[in-house]
């Protein structure tokens, strides 16, 4: 074994899911369960004692204790199988004094046990579904009786003992409550249930006979003899927001007297439904209690009752509120306290002798060691300087506790689950990452105070370096590494794929060790940020790891049922965990211990470095998987917490008993960290307070003065007053004195009177008496005289008699012994007949017996024929019952089947209405497209019509273009004659060259001719092609209108389609509506529908509309998408053709204009021509030469200045009209463009302007000489 050992020192935490999880064991110890232990724990010394649960155990059921406090039973679940031991408590340590393991009856687990009250019997029930009832002998482990408490697998909450009877038994669960008595071998029902089931949650004896019985809608019933005697409701008025404790309720019932069923007086019931239902509740009793007074009750949530017995009213006291279901109540053996557990696994104590309590106020419940955690826990951390113990929990709650005082320190709850913590050395700070940030703190002299957050959501680790300069933070995947001197983020460490679910720093923190889900263990340098040494292993999820002292090993483990030792990036050894997952490790500071955590909540304690073979040991602490576990710094305590919600502190040892101590050299610090603000506050209050009791002092001794003056003035007051009293009182008691004295003579004189008058009256009447004497001496003699004569009379009549009665007493005897014998005959004969009628009377009886024996046979056949006749007919019953089942339940089925038909109708007629929308959706939607459709065969007319007219007026421009061309054709021949024949006269006297360069232009006559020539073939050709575009969309408008029209024809008959589907629909809806009218007769339900059916929705028609509804679908969406492909071909071309009229115009205006420019330089030309040919003939004075050859020549010439001012007024007036004519168009084309540019679909071409004609307008004006 290993010389390691580990004792359990002290535990917080509570198991509140066992059944009767507090007890009593004396007036100071009380026990409950934590962990996988029972603990028994002193209230005064605050010292624990563990009774520890069996090997592997998987859970704590039930506990129960004896009446003599001698016993505890505790129902395990251990390996799958149920287990009860029975502890004997009084010896120390407590031992197994029994082991019920071996059952020969079905049982899952063990749910309630009980006691008897000599201690000597066990009642056990089972859970569900055997609930059985075992009546054990378990000294000898004998099973005296065994029954099925219930049938229809309801839940068994308790059972339990008579208080003074072995025999008789309760059991109360869900609609259950049975008393059982044991006789001959077994357990029979003495009660017999009636009225309405409950589900009774609790009870409690308070008398032999009498039961108090709890229900989950908070009724009290009391039951006496199995016989229910009274009933009554909880009602709790709810407590209004601000209020910290409840109102007490005056009403309250009586355990001893109860009022009769028809009893005049108003019941509870009464009384609280003549108030207001609006703020009444009904409390769950999960926990009654007994004792001599009455009873305790749980009634809600924390909220403790108490029932008291009186003599003359009733009392009903309540406690403070805790929030929590109240789960069991004890009283302690002297009923001097009451202690209660919760749900949320809290103890709560309070004294039944408060004067809150004797007032019928509401008391105060108080912890009774502190708050303890209520979800597992998440975080684990200890510190160097300091006995602290920092844990956090999902129950939204961070605490410090002292593990050398065994205390709570410090406690805050937060408004979000707490993942991991970590305490910084000196024990003034701690890091805890909760679900939304991490945040640093710090811990304060009564406060945990938030000076710093990060944004880290949901850090599963946190943990200070070993000398707290340094604090790391598990995001996710990454480590961030932070300083604790200026909180800044200065390393974040990634690589890790999976999450990252332990970390650890050696003993230097120049390294830090990571495991995660990946199955990966990184070392990173801190220094430089980076992964020193990996190890891999993706089969394993890591659950911790650490390091060991000198930083060379680390220790990791898994789920893969190992620990590791790894270095180097090397596994050196895998030590298997014999079926076991570790969940924790840690290792001590000296290097010789190692602990680690289980999934079964075990700890093993080993030897390090480990051995070869299985050497450790194992001790069964919680009840569930270890979540953290750390050894503090001196080496000398084990801290170790898990799932259940308990922290175990353990006491660590070697095998010798000698403690594995590191010396400090500092002791624990004393020092509390206290804010300036707090300090101020106190200081503050402190003066306040000192300044009150300064001024309460004034104030008292003021008082005190004031009331010496008053009591010494009242003292002289009473002084004076006592004075004149007592003279009065003198004077008074010589007055009485000289009365008395007075009254003293009188009354001798008086009572001397009265003596000489009684002896006056004495002699008279021993006078009359004397006389009276002598007179009744003589009548005395007289009477004597006469009585003796009388006397000898009835002497003689006596003698007389006697001589009758001897001679009649003769006669009678003699008559009666007569008489005698006769009746002795008579007698004699009688026995005689007595004798012969017995001997009949036994022949007689024999026969009739045999006659009886002889009937009842007969009788028994016959009713035994008769049973079995009633057999089977019940069999036969049964069958035909059995067969109405089926025909019901087949009946039900097609009711459904019916139902879920019309459901199926319901929802194709919405189906169909849903398809009438779609339809009535669509012809809306084409008559949107037919509209929008008429709107663009309407623009597209418009467009069309434009053209034409545009093709008008430029055939109209043409037809002006060729007349201007022949009249400047007709100028220009005169001219080129006119020039030729200058030309010839020039050659003649001095040759020309064939080039004219006039000005800056240079040209011949050829080539003036040919550009005139080819620019009137290019727009006789621009004409033509106008003329091909305006037939191509004649013709598409043409297209267009056929398609319009087939359009309306469509659309037509989906009308028509619409109003008969219309018209269908609404018979449809009248025949359903007429159907549904049947909607509780099956049948004429069923042939309604199948007519529905037949008429609407035949196959053939289906398929047909079907197939129909699919062609016109596909023709349709065909038919729109040629016509929207047509449409968009359209406004290509459309936008293709404008643009290419828009070249056309601009290039012809081009031309125009520079055409009208080149015929006025040719007029300048020709101007200039001839006032230098002018000149020249001036030069070289050829006009006398040739004057006969003019005035030959000149009746040609004399014509041609007749017409030339007429030629050249036209061709002024003409150019003007046609300069006019082209800025006219040239506007129009304009307004068209700008009107061409607002329609959807055509854009202008950038950069391309009109020339401006108001440069060009001089050139346009005809010059006269």
């Amino acid at each position: 074994m290993s010389a390691v050992v580990a004792q359990s020192l002290h535990v917080f935490g509570l198991r509140s899911h066992v059944a009767n999880n507090i007890f009593y064991f004396d007036e100071q110890i009380i026990i409950f369960p934590s962990g996988n232990y029972c603990v028994k724990y002193n209230v005064d010394q605050k010292w624990q004692k563990f009774i520890p649960g069996s090997d592997r155990s998987q859970a704590m059921l039930a506990l129960s204790i004896s009446p003599n406090r001698r016993y505890l039973a505790i129902s395990e679940t251990v390996q799958e199988k149920p287990v009860i031991t029975i502890y004997e408590l009084s010896s120390i340590p407590c031992r197994k004094r029994r082991v019920l393991n071996n059952f020969d009856f079905q049982v899952q687990k063990f749910i309630s046990m009980a006691f008897s009250p000599d201690s000597k019997y066990l009642l056990a029930q089972t859970s569900p579904p055997e609930s059985n009832l075992v009546y054990w002998l378990w000294e000898k482990q004998k099973v005296m009786a065994i029954v099925r408490t219930d049938t229809q697998n309801n839940p068994v909450y308790q059972v339990s003992f008579s208080p003074q009877d072995n025999t008789q038994v309760c059991v109360t669960g869900n609609g259950m409550f049975k008393l059982l008595r044991f006789t001959e071998g077994t357990l029979k029902q003495t009660n017999f249930q009636r009225g309405e089931l409950q589900n009774y949650l609790a009870h409690t004896w308070v008398a032999d006979d009498k039961i108090i019985v709890g229900t989950d809608t908070g009724k009290l019933f009391l039951f006496e003899s199995g016989d229910q005697r009274w009933e009554t409701s909880i009602v709790v008025k709810e407590p209004t927001l601000g209020s910290k404790s409840l109102d007490v309720i005056q009403e309250s019932e009586s355990l001893i007297e109860f009022p009769p069923v028809s009893s005049p007086l108003p019941s509870y019931e009464q009384m609280v439904a003549a108030s207001s239902h609006s703020q009444m509740s009904m409390p769950q009793v999960f926990a009654i209690a007994a004792y001599s007074k009455g009873f305790a009750c749980s009634a809600g949530p924390g909220r403790v009752l108490l029932f008291e017995k009186m003599e003359e009213k009733d009392v009903y006291r309540e406690s403070r509120e805790i929030r929590q279901d109240i789960l069991c109540l004890c009283f302690s053996p002297s009923e001097e306290t009451l202690v209660a557990s919760t749900s949320k696994n809290q103890l709560y104590s309070i004294t039944m002798s408060l004067t809150e309590i004797s007032k019928r106020e509401a008391a105060h419940f108080e912890y009774l060691t502190c708050p303890l955690h209520s979800a597992p826990i998440t975080g684990l951390a200890t510190c160097i300087r300091k006995p602290f113990i920092a844990t956090c929990s999902l129950d939204q709650s961070v605490r410090v506790w002292n593990y050398e005082t065994n205390t709570l320190e410090l406690y805050k709850g937060y408004q979000e689950e707490a993942y991991s913590i970590s305490l910084h050395p000196s024990g003034h700070f701690i890091a805890v990452g909760f679900a939304d940030k991490l945040r640093l703190m710090n811990l304060l002299l009564d406060d945990i105070r938030s000076f710093k957050e990060y944004s880290v959501r949901g850090s599963r680790e946190c943990s200070f370096s070993n000398g707290g300069h340094l604090f790391a933070a598990v995001n996710g995947n990454v480590i961030h590494i932070y300083t604790t001197t200026n909180l800044e983020n200065i390393l974040s460490l990634k690589g890790h794929t999976g999450k990252i679910r332990s970390i650890a720093w050696n003993a230097d923190d120049s390294k830090l060790i990571s495991g995660g889900t990946d199955g990966a263990v990184y070392e990173w340098n801190l220094s430089t940020g980076k992964r020193e040494t990996e190890c891999v292993l993706k089969s394993c999820s890591y659950n911790c790891v650490t390091i060991t002292p000198d930083a060379k090993i680390i220790l990791a483990v898994g789920t893969d049922y190992t620990l590791k030792e790894i270095a180097d990036s090397l596994i050196l050894r895998e030590i298997p965990a014999f079926d076991v997952t570790y969940t924790a490790i840690a290792i001590s500071h000296s290097g010789r211990m190692m602990f680690v955590g289980t999934s079964v909540g075990t700890i093993r304690a080993m030897r390090y470095p480990l051995p070869l073979q299985k050497e450790f040991n194992e001790y069964q602490a919680h009840a569930g998987p270890v979540t953290k576990m750390l050894l503090t710094f001196d080496d000398q305590f084990l801290l170790t917490t898990a799932e259940d919600g308990c922290l175990f502190t353990w006491k660590v040892f070697d095998k010798d008993g000698r403690g594995i101590k590191r010396e400090r050299e500092v002791g624990f610090a004393e020092e509390v960290l206290v804010t300036k603000t707090d300090m101020e506050e106190k200081a503050q209050v402190m003066l306040e307070l000192k300044t009150r009791v300064e001024e309460l002092k004034m104030e008292n001794e003021y008082q005190l003065q004031l009331k010496d003056m008053n009591h010494s003035e009242k003292m002289k007051e009473l002084t004076e007053k006592f004075l004149q009293e007592m003279e009065s009182l003198k004077t008074k008691n010589q007055v009485l004195r000289t009365e008395k004295e007075k009254q003293d003579i009188s009354h001798r004189e008086h009572i001397e009177a009265l003596l000489d008058k009684q002896s006056r009256e004495l002699q008279d009447l021993e006078s009359s008496n004397n006389q009276t004497l002598l007179l009744e001496y003589e009548k005395y003699q007289e009477l004597q005289l006469k009585s003796q004569r009388m006397q000898e009379e009835y002497e003689k009549q006596l003698r007389d008699n006697d001589e009758t009665k001897s001679q009649a007493l003769e006669e009678l005897t003699e008559f009666y012994e007569a008489k005698l014998q006769e009746k002795t005959t008579l007698l004699e004969e009688a026995q005689e007949d007595v004798r012969q009628q017995l001997r009949e009377f036994e022949e007689t009886k024999k026969q009739i017996e045999e006659d009886e024996d002889r009937e009842i046979q007969d009788i028994k056949t016959k009713y035994e024929k008769k049973l079995r006749d009633e057999k089977e007919s019940n069999l036969r019953l049964k069958g035909e019952t059995g067969i109405m089942r089926k025909k019901f339940s087949s009946l039900q089925k097609e009711i459904e089947e019916r139902t879920n038909d019309i459901e199926t109708l319901k929802g194709e007629q919405v189906k169909l209405q849903g398809v009438i929308k779609s339809l009535e959706k669509d012809i809306q939607g084409f008559k949107r497209e037919i509209q929008e459709r008429d709107e663009t065969i309407q623009d597209k007319e418009k467009r069309i019509y434009d053209l034409k007219k545009k093709n008008q007026e430029l055939g109209k421009f043409k037809f002006v273009l060729d007349y201007k061309i022949k009249e400047l054709k007709k100028q220009i021949e005169p001219r080129e004659n006119e020039i030729r024949v200058m030309k010839e006269q020039i050659q003649e006297n001095d040759p020309w060259p064939q080039r004219v360069e006039i000005g800056s232009y240079s040209f011949t006559k050829q080539a003036r001719k040919v550009l005139l020539w080819g620019t009137l073939h290019q727009m006789e050709a621009e004409l033509e092609h106008f003329h091909k575009q305006n037939t191509q969309l004649e013709l598409n408008i043409t297209e267009l209108w056929q398609k319009l029209r087939a359009t309306n024809q469509e659309m037509r008959r989906e009308r028509q389609k619409e109003r008969d589907l219309e018209a269908l629909v609404k018979r449809f809806k009248t025949d359903l509506h007429d159907c549904v009218a049947y909607i509780q007769e099956p049948r004429l339900l069923k042939e309604k529908v199948r007519g529905l059916f037949e008429k609407y929705v035949q196959r053939a028609d289906m398929v047909e509309i079907a197939g129909l509804n699919t062609d016109l679908q596909q023709e349709y969406s065909r038919q729109r998408e040629h016509l929207e492909r047509n449409l968009a071909t359209l406004k290509k071309k459309v936008v293709k053709e404008g643009e290419l009229h828009r070249t056309d115009y601009v290039r012809i205006m081009q031309e125009n204009v520079s055409l009208i420019t080149e015929i006025n330089e040719l007029r300048r030309e020709l101007k200039f021509t001839r006032s230098q040919v002018y000149d020249l003939e001036a030069a070289l004075k050829l006009t006398k030469k040739v004057q006969p050859q003019e005035v030959s020549e000149g009746e040609p010439s004399k014509d041609m200045p007749s017409k030339a001012p007429t030629t050249r007024l036209n061709e002024q007036e003409e150019t003007g009209r046609i300069i006019e004519m082209q800025r006219l168009e040239i506007q129009r084309l304009r307004d068209q463009i700008q009107e061409q540019e607002q329609v959807t679909g055509f854009h202008t071409l950038t950069g391309v302007r009109l020339p401006s004609l108001s440069n060009s307008e001089a050139d346009f004006e005809v010059k006269t000489n």
